[in-house]
């Protein structure tokens, strides 16, 4: 099991689902089954970026400058009372970056894999994108990574554990022509373009189906 899913599964995790359910008003069984979808998807789109060391430095400044961890530390205070809206507007400047003007597509296909509409999903991932930002930061704290080597494995540890089948599939959806560029591929993966599977099956392998 990936140390993502492993999350999930911890009592951190079960209180994560909780609160991201509330904030959406949606079941805690969707919300987590929404959440161990997407977030290897968000984790997979960082590992990409970190093989340039532009894109490593931008998310070891990122790490040091405001996603320390330090979220973790009062989960029943952030969601108490709803979600901080500064969170919210950090969780879009996330993914904007990740998934640039793709993303609509890529919750769009979360929305059909899950039976949840796609506005819930769009706010379960402003919502989970810092608080995974801040498990990536403490990790890195943890581990001492300082430079884009390391921290391209400790993305890959923390992806890694998934079976074979969708270990190759998120490497198929984060660059399936070799081109270097992930936004292409995740938008041919989800819009039917590229090799045949692609994010749908990885999704789909998340669910074991």
């Amino acid at each position: 099991m990936s140390a993502l899913l492993e999350l999930l599964n911890s009592p951190m995790g079960k209180t994560i689902i909780n609160g991201v359910s509330q904030s959406t008003g949606k079941s805690e069984d969707q919300t987590g089954q929404v959440l161990s979808m997407a977030l290897p998807v968000l984790m997979g789109a960082m590992k990409k970026n970190v093989q340039t060391q532009e894109g490593a430095n931008g998310l070891m400044n990122a790490i040091s400058n405001k996603h320390d961890g330090s979220i973790l530390d009062n989960l029943g205070g952030l969601f108490q009372g709803g979600v901080d809206e500064h969170v919210v507007q950090d969780g879009a400047g996330i993914l904007g970056h990740l998934l640039g003007d793709k993303q609509p597509a890529v919750e769009n296909t979360l929305s059909a894999k899950s039976g949840m509409d796609a506005g819930s999903i769009s706010q379960i991932l402003k919502v989970a994108a810092p608080i995974l930002m801040g498990v990536i930061g403490k990790q890195t704290k943890q581990s001492n990574v300082n430079d884009s080597t390391g921290m391209n494995a400790l993305l890959g540890s923390m992806l890694g554990g998934q079976p074979q089948e969708n270990q190759s599939l998120i490497e198929s959806l984060l660059d399936a022509d070799g081109d270097g560029s992930i936004m292409d591929d995740v938008a041919g993966m989800v819009l039917g373009g590229k090799k045949k599977g692609g994010i749908g099956g990885l999704l789909g392998g998340l669910f074991g189906k």
